[in-house]
C-alpha cells in the first residue's frame, strides 16, 4: 500500500466513491445498468434469480493486525459467491456496502477495492452498486451476490434423500489451522513486538484462511459429467454444521465415516502441533469453502476416484440420526461445534 495518506472527509462520500468505482468495466450480459443511477438494473432472462448477502464486521469475522487489506477485499467477495455456487447457480453481480471509520485512509480503502476487483475480474462478476458510510469504530463490509441459473438447475438443502451418497470437495479443516497460526504469532507479538513471525511451511494453510476460493471449478465439473446433487451447501461453519443444516432442512439422518474425511498433511501435522483432534477441525473449524452435497447412487461410477470429491457417507432415515462412524468401528453423535457469530465464539476440542 502507498505510503501517501489522504484523509477520507478531504473527498467526501461521493469523492471516495468516484474513487472506487473509477474505470469499472462490465462483463455479464445480464448487467444493463450499473454505478451511476439509484439502482442498477439487470436482465436474467429466462433464468431465475439467486441473491445472498454477507456481513463482515472487523473483530468479530477477521482481525486487520494479520489480514492485509486487499485480501479482506478478496476474501469477502469469495464468500458470498460460494453461496451462489452452492445453489449450482452462476454468480452475475455484487454490490458492496462499507462502513469505515477515521482511521483509515482513502489509500486503505484503494487496497480493499484491490482486493474486491481482483475477485470480480478472477469471478467474471459485475460491481454493481453499494453504498458507502460512516463508522465510530472499525470497519464493516456487507456484500451481496447475484446469480442466475435454469430453473430446473437450482439445489437446495432439503432435498436429499433416503441412501443418497454424501460427498465433499477438496480437504477440510486448513483455514482453522491457518488461523490458530495467525492467532499464535500474533500473540507472539504481542509479548515480543521485535520477533519476526514464523510462518514458514505453513503457506497452504495460510491461504486457505487469508485468500480462499469459491469451488466454481467443482459446480462445471459436476456439469461436465452430468451430475446434478440433490442437495448442497457450502462449508463455511464446518462439516459437522453443514451436515446437519442438509439432515434437517431434508428431513433425513446420516452416517459419516471419519477415515473417509479428507484432510491435508499440513493441516493434519499443524493440528497434532497444537495438541487438536485434526478430526474435530475438519468437522467444527469452518471457513474451508468447498462443496457439501449428496447424490444418487447411481451417479457413484461417475465421481469414483476422481481427486475432487471425497465420498465421506450416506444419507439415512431420520429415526437412524446422525452418526458418525469412527476409525475405530465405534459411533458418535455429529455435534455442531463451530463458529457462531452471535455468540461470538468458536470451538474446536482439543485431542
Amino acid at each position: 500500500m502507498s505510503e501517501q495518506r489522504t484523509e477520507i472527509g478531504q473527498l467526501g462520500e461521493f469523492g471516495l466513491i468516484k474513487v472506487i468505482t473509477k474505470d469499472l468495466a462490465h462483463v455479464q450480459p445480464s448487467t444493463l445498468l450499473g454505478v451511476g443511477d439509484d439502482a442498477a438494473v439487470i436482465d436474467p432472462k429466462e433464468e431465475v434469480v439467486v441473491v445472498t448477502t454477507d456481513l463482515l464486521t472487523e473483530g468479530v469475522h477477521f482481525d486487520l493486525s494479520y489480514t492485509p487489506l486487499k485480501h479482506l477485499g478478496y476474501k469477502a467477495v469469495v464468500v458470498n459467491l460460494s453461496d451462489v455456487y452452492a445453489m449450482n447457480a452462476t454468480p452475475k453481480q455484487i454490490t458492496v456496502a462499507l462502513a469505515i471509520s477515521n482511521r483509515f485512509s482513502v489509500e486503505a480503502v484503494e487496497e480493499l477495492y484491490i482486493g474486491i476487483r481482483k475477485a470480480c475480474e478472477v469471478y467474471n462478476v459485475d460491481l454493481v452498486g453499494g453504498d458507502t458510510t460512516s463508522s465510530k469504530s472499525g470497519l464493516t463490509l456487507s456484500i451481496t451476490a447475484i446469480g442466475t441459473a435454469k430453473p430446473d438447475k437450482i439445489v437446495k438443502r432439503s432435498t436429499a434423500q433416503d441412501k443418497d451418497l454424501i460427498v465433499v470437495s477438496g480437504d477440510l479443516g486448513g483455514a482453522y489451522m491457518g488461523l490458530q497460526v495467525l492467532e499464535r504469532e500474533k500473540t507472539v507479538f504481542a509479548s515480543a513486538p521485535t520477533t519476526q513471525p514464523e510462518l514458514e511451511g505453513f503457506d497452504y494453510i495460510l491461504e486457505r484462511q487469508l485468500k480462499p476460493e469459491a469451488r466454481r471449478d467443482i459446480i462445471e465439473l459436476l456439469a461436465k459429467i452430468d451430475v446434478q446433487p440433490t442437495s448442497m451447501i457450502d462449508v463455511s461453519d464446518g462439516l459437522a454444521s453443514e451436515i446437519l443444516h442438509l439432515c434437517t432442512e431434508s428431513n433425513l439422518g446420516c452416517r459419516l465415516h471419519e477415515n473417509k474425511i479428507p484432510i491435508d498433511q499440513q493441516t493434519f501435522d499443524t493440528a497434532l502441533d497444537f495438541n487438536l483432534d485434526p478430526t474435530l477441525c475438519a468437522l467444527s473449524g469452518g471457513e474451508d469453502y468447498e462443496l457439501l452435497f449428496t447424490i444418487k447412487q447411481a451417479d457413484f461410477d461417475k465421481i469414483k476416484g476422481d481427486p475432487h470429491f471425497a465420498i465421506i457417507g450416506h444419507m439415512s432415515e431420520v429415526s437412524d440420526g446422525t452418526q458418525m462412524v469412527l476409525k475405530n468401528g465405534g459411533e458418535v453423535p455429529i455435534q455442531a461445534q463451530g463458529w457462531d457469530s452471535l455468540m461470538g465464539k468458536e470451538e474446536v476440542p482439543e485431542a
